[in-house]
């Protein structure tokens, strides 16, 4: 796709200071521009990019004073940051902005889809489907029966969502997320092999939740597994049956959260944290990354380590982590001093 400065300017509502019939059908940074591509200056220390860039048209701050001239065409705005952000959300629902019905597709008699859908090639939507207006469902996802979804989401290529599970409005879930699959239950007969538990229950995702790719979010074993409105998910994130997230609770990548464990709203979870299963997780929580949570935690919590305790303790513990062989040899040192001092005295 192309645009014209001054189409881009009409998005901003910005002043173009150049060509305004410039064309760019690319993005860049500043300093690797080339002919052809839109970038932007917000960053004072990479105002002399400003002078070599080969960026066809650049987003610059309202206030910005030049010492020479430029080649690439300008468009000023209030804040360069922001009217750059505002086109590449722009950018992405046109890029996005796909509609209809590609073949092969298998979809239910039963099924009842809204206005203004996509349905990707070798998409499968089952039974008793609800699906509502404006939903993007991209090539190979999987929609099992009885499943509901709201206004407004997106599924990418390869997403899979099982039996029974409601999702509300304004989701987005990306390629290779499995929602609904089995909690891990299992119990062991007289012979100790391991029979599965069957999981009736579903997964309930609300409004406005991000879930990235190659997430599972397993269905409980029975009642459900929530994550509440506004709840965003990185890639790679386990969560287990009965769990449930509160809202507008943020996760990095790599995180597990094992059964019926319980995430208040508000809370703040890094990469590659492991949560033990039946506890309470509070409002507002802070969990470092890495840090294994063995225990239930308070609102306002700011923990680190494994097992995790008080943040600004974790620091003043490494410390001294840090420096124990110093400490051992120093130990040593005078543990040797006063064994002689008592020889003497004897």
């Amino acid at each position: 796709m192309k645009f014209t400065a001054k189409q881009i300017a009409e998005i901003l509502e910005g002043e173009v200071v150049g060509s305004p019939e410039t064309e760019v059908s690319k993005l860049s940074k500043i300093e690797e521009g080339e002919e052809g591509s839109l970038t932007f200056l917000s960053n004072p220390k990479y105002t002399p990019y400003i002078y070599t860039t080969q960026a066809s048209v650049a987003i610059v701050n309202k206030d910005l004073s030049l010492e020479k001239e430029v080649s690439a065409t300008l468009i000023k705005v209030e804040d360069a940051y922001k009217a750059f952000s505002k086109l590449l959300a722009f950018y992405n629902e046109v890029k996005n902005n796909k509609s209809g019905r590609e073949n092969p597709h298998s979809i239910s008699d039963s099924a009842k889809i809204g206005e203004s859908e996509y349905i990707g090639a070798f998409s499968y939507i089952g039974d008793n489907v609800t699906i509502g207006n404006n939903v993007k469902i991209y090539p190979n996802s999987y929609i099992g029966d009885n499943v509901t979804i709201g206004d407004n989401c997106t599924f990418f290529a390869g997403v899979k969502i099982y039996s029974e599970s409601q999702i509300g409005n304004n989701c987005k879930i990306h390629s290779g997320s499995v929602i609904g699959s089995d909690g891990f239950g299992f119990t062991p007969d007289e012979n100790g092999n391991y029979k599965a538990v069957p999981q009736i229950g579903n997964v309930i995702i609300e409004d406005n939740v991000d879930i990235g790719s190659n997430c599972t979010i397993d269905r409980a074993t029975l009642g459900s597994t929530v994550i509440r409105k506004g709840v965003k998910l990185d890639n790679q994130i386990q969560i287990a049956h009965n769990v449930e997230i509160g809202k507008n609770t943020v996760i990095a990548s790599q995180t597990g959260i094992a059964g019926s464990t319980k995430v208040g709203e508000f809370c703040m979870i890094g990469g590659q944290v492991g949560i033990v299963g039946h506890i309470i997780i509070g409002n507002n929580v802070r969990i470092q990354a890495q840090s294994g949570i063995g225990r239930s935690l308070k609102d306002g919590d700011v923990v680190q380590g494994s097992p995790a305790f008080g943040y600004s303790d974790y620091n003043k513990s490494y410390v001294h982590f840090k420096n124990l062989p110093n400490i051992a040899t120093t130990i040593h040192k005078i543990e040797k001093e006063l064994n002689t001092q008592r020889n003497k005295n004897e």
